[in-house]
């Protein structure tokens, strides 16, 4: 895993999707990352697809108006491009995404073996917490 931290964005992965983003101007991007997630029949979902999920709800987390204290600069572009998208459709399957991640994905397996786990399961509770609901623990 490349990563350099625990936010949404301080992965190689994450950057990738990013690419992805910059070339949509409507939910689609969102919409495939957060579906693959949820609808992964799997028994361990791989980093990649949970790296762009976590990237993907903290974007719809911005685009709800509340972005996380530091944000990517090239993500907060987009948001500030695309300001009038609503996502109010995908809130629910971020959320669930981001559940699925926190408790069966190499990812979380991955930080589980990381001192900086902690925080990495902060980021998740954030985001969530900043989408409208209240996190789960794990």
């Amino acid at each position: 895993m490349g990563a350099w931290g625990s936010g949404a964005f301080d992965n190689d992965d994450s950057g990738d999707w990013l690419d992805q983003l910059q070339e949509s101007s409507d939910t689609s991007v969102l919409a495939e990352a957060l579906d693959n997630v949820v609808s992964c029949d799997e028994d361990c979902l791989e980093v990649p697809d949970a790296s762009y999920a976590v990237a993907a709800a903290e974007v719809v987390a911005a685009l709800k108006g509340h972005p996380p204290a530091e944000f990517d600069e090239i993500a907060q572009e987009w948001v500030d491009a695309n300001a009038s998208l609503d996502v109010s459709d995908l809130v629910s399957t971020a959320v669930e995404a981001l559940q699925r991640v926190r408790t069966d994905s190499e990812l979380k397996e991955l930080w589980d073996e990381s001192v900086d786990s902690a925080k990495w399961y902060a980021v998740l509770d954030d985001i969530t917490r900043r989408l409208g609901v209240r996190a789960a623990r794990r």
